[in-house]
């Protein structure tokens, strides 16, 4: 057998439609596109677009806010503290902060800081510094000889202000 005698199965490779190939071919004429009109052509794109009726998304009445201020913080539970301290990637010496949970691979960013969350058990005494902390963290921290400290908490960030676009 050579290259050039290889082919595919029967049936493996279907040829495209030619629309507007003549009434024969089945898509011939108006070639699957309906009648006349904005559809028909191309480069039509209206999404929400409903025949010049106000659509919904601006019939329905607007909800909520952005709070441009809102802090984000990293959720740290306490049964994902002990899984890495039983496997070795943070070391219970020390006080733990951000910095050393990124490095263990906990958490990927601190984003405004670390909140730590009481699901899960602690057994190892702790020092952990974190920006906020649950009642029910810091009794079980507590409860396991460790010790929680909440941080102050950063400035706020200053919102994005539009640019001015005015030239003189």
């Amino acid at each position: 057998m050579k290259l050039n005698q290889l082919s595919d199965n029967a049936g493996a490779r279907k040829g495209r439609i030619r629309v507007g190939r003549g009434i024969g071919s089945g898509k011939g004429k108006t070639g699957g596109r309906g009648g006349k009109g904005q559809t028909a052509r191309t480069g039509v794109a209206i999404r929400g677009f409903e025949g010049g009726q106000m659509p919904i998304h601006r019939r329905l009445p607007k909800r909520g806010f952005n709070n441009i201020f809102r802090r984000r913080y990293a959720e740290v539970n306490l049964g994902r503290l002990q899984q890495a301290l039983d496997a070795g990637r943070l070391d219970a010496g020390g006080s733990i902060d951000g910095a050393k949970l990124v490095e263990a691979g906990i958490i990927r960013r601190v984003h405004d800081g670390v909140r730590l969350l009481a699901k899960g058990e602690i057994k190892g005494k702790l020092t952990i510094e974190v920006a906020g902390a649950s009642k029910a963290a810091i009794d079980a921290v507590e409860k396991a000889g460790g010790k929680v400290v909440i941080l102050a908490p950063k400035a706020p960030k200053e919102p994005k202000a539009p640019e001015a676009a005015s030239k003189a």
